[in-house]
């Protein structure tokens, strides 16, 4: 294989992995409903691909087919880990305690944070009171609600969380003390 080849199929590879990158991220933001900046990408995408489609398909070998399909799958791969970091979106985080005192501990610790708790009384599997705080926040800022937790005492919590798409009325779902928060600190030591 001559050196023009190996270059060309390192290049296909980096293309390929960028552009599965940007169909990755694009796919996200329009399930987030971030539509703005998916326009830009889409277009970027297009013409990247059919750029490498046209290579691909005119190239002799089978090579070029598995250089294509390895950078499609490192994309993929990539995009994943990049969207983990960007953490975009809103969910419901529903924390489930027996403990009533750590229940109050938490929910007064959730609003002195800034973010807006529901409590409710429920019953356990068994019938057991158990305690639910419902808190909606930013999915990037689940680090900031684990650390207010683990800094209440609580320890490998019963936790169920759900993706929103919109809130609406008077919720906060964003820490109003991030700067100055204590819990902020602890998440990002």
């Amino acid at each position: 294989m001559s050196e023009n080849i190996i270059m060309s199929l390192i290049g296909l590879f980096i293309i390929t992995s960028f552009t599965n990158i940007l169909a990755t991220l694009k796919t996200i933001l329009v399930s987030k409903k971030i539509m703005n900046p998916v326009y830009m990408v889409v277009f970027v995408d297009a013409m990247i691909f059919a750029t490498v489609v046209t290579k691909v398909t005119s190239s002799t070998g089978f090579h070029f087919t598995v250089a294509y399909a390895c950078g499609r799958t490192v994309g993929v791969f990539i995009g994943n880990k990049i969207e983990e970091r960007l953490a975009l979106g809103i969910i419901e985080v529903d924390l489930f305690l027996k403990n009533k005192p750590k229940s109050v501990r938490v929910e007064k610790m959730l609003r002195k944070e800034g973010y807006t708790v529901n409590s409710f009384l429920a019953k356990g599997n068994k019938g057991e009171n158990r305690y639910k705080l419902e808190v909606v926040i930013k999915r990037n800022e689940f680090k900031i609600f684990e650390s207010i937790i683990e800094e209440c005492g609580v320890v490998n919590p019963t936790l169920k969380i759900k993706n929103l798409s919109k809130v609406y009325g008077k919720i906060t779902a964003t820490s109003a003390n991030t700067t100055t928060s204590s819990a902020f600190k602890l998440a990002f030591k």
